[in-house]
């Protein structure tokens, strides 16, 4: 049977770098349409859809739709995005990441640089903008994740050990 895994989480959590290793191990589709792809199809700077996002709700309905019918048409996937747990209601295991905001951060510069204090601003900004919008789209309040099916705290975990404890669990629904 393949399992379809939805993670969730905000920037700097690990939903990208979880998603691609559980898929990998489990030989599942990894799937992750995001607004950096978007902006990269738009040639656009990720502030620069953020903005548009924020004025226009193509841009969150465009990476929303192309997941889940890249997830739906999928046998075995995990689709790792902030909505991934509340969108893909089919989703055989829902997994809520969460780190610290000053763990985020300090990924975030990490993978792409920058001052540690400009990306927590940055994301402090996003996550609240992201928040509004999704409240405003589809109802939905990103903080409010308790029915999650596992909850992962990622501060102290390598990114193997929270790709495992994920495994672990979704073998048990296999």
């Amino acid at each position: 049977m393949k399992l379809k895994i939805a993670v969730s989480g905000k920037s700097g959590c690990g939903n990208t770098t979880i998603s691609h290793i559980v898929a990998d191990k489990m030989e599942l589709d990894f799937i992750n349409f995001t607004f950096r792809a978007l902006a990269v199809e738009h040639s656009l700077s990720l502030k620069e859809v953020l903005a548009k996002a924020a004025e226009d709700d193509f841009w969150d309905k465009e990476v929303d739709n192309r997941q889940l019918e890249l997830a739906k048409k999928s046998g075995g996937c995990v689709l790792g995005s902030r909505l991934a747990i509340w969108m893909l209601q089919e989703a055989d295991l829902k997994v809520y990441l969460r780190a610290a905001p000053e763990t985020r951060a300090a990924r975030i510069v990490k993978r792409e640089g920058g001052d540690v204090g400009e990306i927590a601003a940055f994301t402090w900004e996003r996550d609240r903008q992201d928040r509004e919008r999704y409240l405003k789209l589809y109802k939905i309040d990103n903080d409010d994740y308790a029915f999650a099916d596992l909850i992962i705290d990622t501060d102290a975990m390598t990114p193997e050990e929270i790709a495992d404890a994920i495994i672990r669990e979704a073998n048990k629904r296999i």
